[in-house]
């Protein structure tokens, strides 16, 4: 039985610089990627804001897809602008520019029907919003969180309590490594494990991501799974892939009977499988461009060539 995904994020216009090309005002933002991706699964409610500038053609594109706008708030003003330029190998990138925009005085106001969908994402936002948006929820079956190297440096404090108060932490190893100061991925997970959240994502962008889940604190109950990523041979821009990712994840689990560790391990393979497709083009432009049937074509090939 599907159920409902609340997703809590930024939405963006953008200006990327690639060895590939340059594009401006481009679609961008957490809760933009992670919608149309998770909607290919399950029901999508979106929290976000955004000005008087963002396209009314994206508006209208994301209500062809099962995706709930009542949180969506357009005020007067501009939208939050990213720049970016990433490196030759799109590995690394550089920030040229944030303006924050309307995003600047973002407090998310979850509509009274969000207040009870048992999924829930909160993107990279300030812990403090997190937390209210916590706080403003009934009783969410499932919880997680994407976070970034900013939040965990400068209000660790903070993002530990909306940590202790979710069930999925999402981060790449070198977030992990300033979180727990641990440099092995096994032993991260592990001191993160016994502050008590039950499944950490470590994403490793073109090497795939690991799943790990401790049941109990002694870590005798401890499970971890490995998918690689899709192999792309021709990536373009990489901008929305974590939280393509992240969409892929959490629209599958949603859609399952229940959350066990088998269900979280195909979750995790067609978050990559998301991923994969978000890199194609640029801005929202790959995920617009494909259906269901393609979805499950890569998740076939993905299984077949990680499989002995």
């Amino acid at each position: 039985m599907k159920q409902a995904v609340t997703v809590v994020g930024s939405v963006a216009l953008d200006d990327i610089e690639t060895d590939v090309s340059q594009k401006t005002d481009v679609v961008g933002g957490s809760a933009i990627y992670f919608s149309i991706s998770g909607s290919f699964f399950s029901k999508i409610e979106m929290v976000g804001v955004a000005g008087t500038d963002f396209p009314k053609k994206t508006i209208e594109e994301l209500k062809k897809y099962d995706i709930d706008l009542e949180g969506l708030k357009l005020q007067e003003g501009k939208t939050f602008k990213w720049g970016g330029r990433y490196h030759s190998g799109l590995q690394k990138r550089d920030t040229l520019y944030t303006h924050l925009n309307v995003f600047k005085n973002f407090s998310p106001n979850i509509p009274d029907n969000y207040k009870n969908t048992p999924y829930v994402f909160l993107g990279n936002i300030q812990p403090e919003l997190q937390l209210s948006v916590l706080n403003q929820l009934e009783s969410p079956e499932f919880v997680a969180l994407d976070t970034m190297n900013l939040w965990i440096n400068e209000k660790r404090e903070k993002l530990m309590k909306v940590i202790k108060r979710s069930d999925l932490l999402i981060i790449n190893d070198e977030e992990l490594t300033d979180l727990t100061e641990e440099r092995n991925i096994i032993k991260g997970v592990r001191s993160l494990h016994q502050e008590g959240i039950k499944y950490i994502i470590i994403k490793k962008g073109q090497h795939g991501a690991y799943l790990s889940h401790f049941s109990t604190s002694d870590q005798k109950d401890s499970s971890l799974f490995y998918s690689p990523a899709f192999p792309t041979p021709l990536p373009k821009d990489p901008t929305g892939a974590g939280d393509s990712f992240a969409g892929g994840f959490m629209g599958y689990l949603a859609s399952c009977d229940e959350i066990n560790f088998t269900n979280m391990k195909k979750a995790l393979v067609y978050g990559n499988i998301m991923g994969s497709f978000s890199i194609e083009e640029f801005s929202i432009k790959k995920l617009l461009q494909i259906d269901k049937k393609d979805i499950e074509e890569r998740y076939k090939k993905l299984r077949k060539i990680s499989t002995i």
